[in-house]
């Protein structure tokens, strides 16, 4: 099976539909698919839930599917450096599923297990617990978290081979891989396809088998909060 496409738009010209949940990797504007968020955004497809960290920034990232009114819903972690996500959430026009950090990653990492659910502590006592069912385990409180299996995952990697095996840069291996996972269909971006063979099998972060397309490009290397001092006089 070919797993490389000349662009983003080849690799999801047949699988965008309206209503679709999306899992995105990326944390923070760190290892986000912007190239195939560009993509969708051409696409016009609306109607979206993203499963995602956060929300990029007004321009960039999922901030530029929120300016053109394309998604409906976020289940996020962090929600902050985006105005118009505040903005749409605020006036009601956003549906948001908050999530703890590492209940997120769960989510997505045990959809692509196949677990349909499991129990945490984290959230206990707190609006996230809300709703949901609660048991004891030894003398403890947990509630339920829900996997998340998404029609789409869409990613960033560093490397990857022809069989969509992929290695991630350091802060973009936080929530690429178990966003991979949890997709019916894992579109993945990268920096470099090299040939197949020349990855050290010991240091591929995902293997291929969750992997079904594979799109190269060039990346802008965007900086979330740039802070920069003063140049110091004598």
């Amino acid at each position: 099976m070919n797993k490389i496409y000349d662009t983003a738009a080849l690799a999801l010209e047949d699988v965008l539909q309206d209503g679709m949940l999306i899992a995105a990797g990326g944390f923070g504007l760190c290892g986000i698919p912007e190239l195939l968020l560009q993509a969708i955004k051409d696409a016009g497809t609306n109607d979206l839930t993203f499963a995602s960290n956060n929300a990029g920034v007004d321009d960039f990232g999922i901030g530029i599917l929120l300016q053109s009114k394309q998604v409906k819903k976020m289940i996020s972690s962090y929600v902050g450096e985006n105005a118009e996500f505040m903005r749409q959430y605020l006036s009601g026009e956003l549906e948001l599923e908050f999530n703890p950090q590492g209940t997120l990653a769960e989510r997505m990492r045990a959809g692509g297990c196949g677990i349909p659910g499991f129990y945490t502590k984290t959230g206990v006592g707190t609006v996230i617990a809300e709703g949901k069912e609660h048991k004891d385990f030894g003398g403890e409180t947990y509630i339920l978290e829900e996997g998340i299996f998404a029609d789409l995952s869409i990613v960033k990697a560093w490397k990857a081979d022809p069989s969509g095996n992929l290695v991630f840069r350091k802060t973009a291996r936080n929530f690429n891989p178990p966003a991979a996972m949890c997709g019916r269909i894992c579109v993945a971006e990268v920096e470099e396809i090299v040939p197949m063979g020349s990855l050290d099998p010991d240091g591929i972060h995902l293997p291929g088998i969750y992997v079904n397309r594979v799109i190269q490009g060039t990346h802008e290397k965007r900086i979330e909060q740039r802070t920069v001092r003063q140049k110091e006089t004598t």
